[in-house]
């Protein structure tokens, strides 16, 4: 190749990235303006009205929540205790014990008085073996059942009691979080309050419960996250979960909804087969199916989103388990886009696939793996002498600049919107995170996203990896 040439090639080169960089701003200043405008719009309409009246309405729906425990022993009758006090009437705790190897059954047995009960079970319905059904002697837990089942992993321990329910809605969550004890009046006002459209799942933002004092299953005092990995992920969470899925809940595009906290229709989990028990994107999977299931039938619904902080989860503060964590997300994105790659810039799909599949597609699963081979053909230019400074040194200021800008303003609407955090010292913190993370913690999700790629493509099987939690703070 001819000199001429070559340098055409940089120039294309140059352009593309300018091109790809240019439209992730208009994409994200996008999210934020809409955003923005659906928290305004959520604020002001549930400004009215009085929430309480649902818990006490005979018309009130059932709602069964689904926690899948595994060598839960530590913390299961605490975590069991919170569930249980939520404010609401018509619900059932189904606490599926997941072949635990620790004591965690004999825990629940013992705390909550539990005796095996009768229960009728589909065997055409596809999920490991049930050992038995529990249901609590005293009437104080009669909102508790407990299923003992051989190990399937999460989605089948999911599916067992999406199954056994008999509830109109299902609400699977993780057995270690914290529900805020009126959460389940706004999921239940969520799901009812369209007329004209089905309203087939619902989801909401997590919050960050590390170094936050929780006492009886009661979250009593909000901190700020004493380890900087858990401070990172607290601003992390917040733009996604604020600013990004609340952008895509407004145009009606939400295509996941967080395993922590998500609650069905159970008619259409039943109908689509419930959790896909092949990969380890299940949350995400769910939604797309559900999704085509309604689109394919040509039936009017949507998927709503609450961005209220009724659920707070502990998050990794070791970095070996944080990759895991990243790692297993980066393989179940893989693996759900490319089973549902049909929809890929495919119209019959509207806004699903020309806006939200494109968007998984380039940003969650590619832009990864561009940034880190990007970053190796910097420095292999750099070697040959064929980098350009100016251009490369004016798109690193650009790309910082934005992404300061964009997290700055994610921790300050958070501050005006629901202001968990009071302290100034604290905001502060969140602010000096923002600034540091494009240089300390976004080359360590990097690195995750590409070697769960790398683990996908070449079929390194790696499961769900070990997520040892420290458990929350008493004091």
């Amino acid at each position: 190749m001819n000199s001429g040439a070559f340098d055409i090639l940089l120039e294309y080169i140059n352009i593309v990235f300018l091109v790809f960089t240019l439209v992730l701003f208009l994409l994200f200043t996008a999210m934020g303006y809409l955003s923005s405008r659906s928290s305004i719009h959520y604020r002001n309409k549930n400004s009215v009205g009085d929430i309480s009246r649902i818990m006490a309405s005979p018309l009130s729906p059932s709602i069964t929540i689904i926690a899948p425990a595994y060598n839960e022993g530590l913390t299961i009758v605490e975590n069991i205790r919170s569930l249980l006090s939520l404010h609401y009437v018509n619900y059932e705790v189904m606490v599926v014990n997941d072949g635990s190897k620790d004591d965690t059954l004999q825990k629940m047995i013992d705390a909550y008085d539990l005796q095996r009960v009768e229960r009728e079970i589909d065997p055409q319905w596809r999920s490991k073996p049930i050992r038995g059904v529990y249901k609590s002697r005293q009437r104080s837990f009669s909102k508790l059942t407990v299923v003992d089942k051989e190990n399937g992993g999460k989605s089948d321990a999911l599916n067992t009691g999406i199954q056994l329910s008999e509830s109109k809605y299902v609400g699977c969550i993780d057995v270690d979080c914290l529900l805020l004890p009126d959460a389940l009046l706004h999921v239940v006002k969520a799901f009812y309050q369209r007329s004209r459209k089905r309203v087939i799942a619902v989801g909401g933002v997590i919050r960050v419960a590390n170094s936050c004092r929780i006492d009886g299953g009661v979250l009593e005092e909000i901190r700020l996250p004493k380890n900087w990995l858990a401070r990172f992920q607290l601003l992390e969470y917040t733009r996604s979960f604020l600013l990004g899925r609340m952008a895509w809940g407004r145009i009606d595009s939400l295509l996941i909804i967080s395993g922590a906290f998500g609650f069905f229709d159970r008619e259409i989990a039943m109908e689509i087969g419930g959790y896909d028990t092949g990969t380890v994107g299940e949350d995400m999977e769910i939604v797309f199916r559900m999704r085509r299931y309604m689109h394919e039938r040509d039936l009017p619904y949507t998927v709503e989103y609450i961005p209220d902080p009724l659920c707070w989860t502990e998050v990794p503060e070791d970095l070996k388990i944080l990759v895991n964590q990243r790692d297993r997300w980066s393989r179940g994105n893989l693996e759900t886009l490319f089973r549902h790659k049909d929809m890929f810039f495919n119209p019959k799909f509207g806004r699903l696939g020309m806006l939200s599949y494109p968007y998984w597609f380039f940003y969650e699963w590619l832009a990864p793996i561009l940034e880190f081979l990007g970053f190796f053909s910097i420095l292999l230019f750099a070697y040959l002498g064929i980098l350009n400074w100016s251009f490369f040194l004016a798109i690193t200021v650009m790309v910082y600049a934005f992404a300061i800008m964009f997290s700055f303003y994610a921790v300050l609407w958070d501050v005006w919107s629901y202001n968990q955090y009071t302290r100034t010292k604290d905001i502060l913190i969140l602010l000096f995170c923002a600034l540091i993370e494009p240089f300390t913690f976004h080359p360590i999700v990097v690195w995750s996203a590409v070697r769960g790629n790398y683990k996908k493509l070449f079929k390194i099987n790696s499961g769900w990896g070990s997520q040892v939690r420290k458990g929350f703070a008493k004091a």
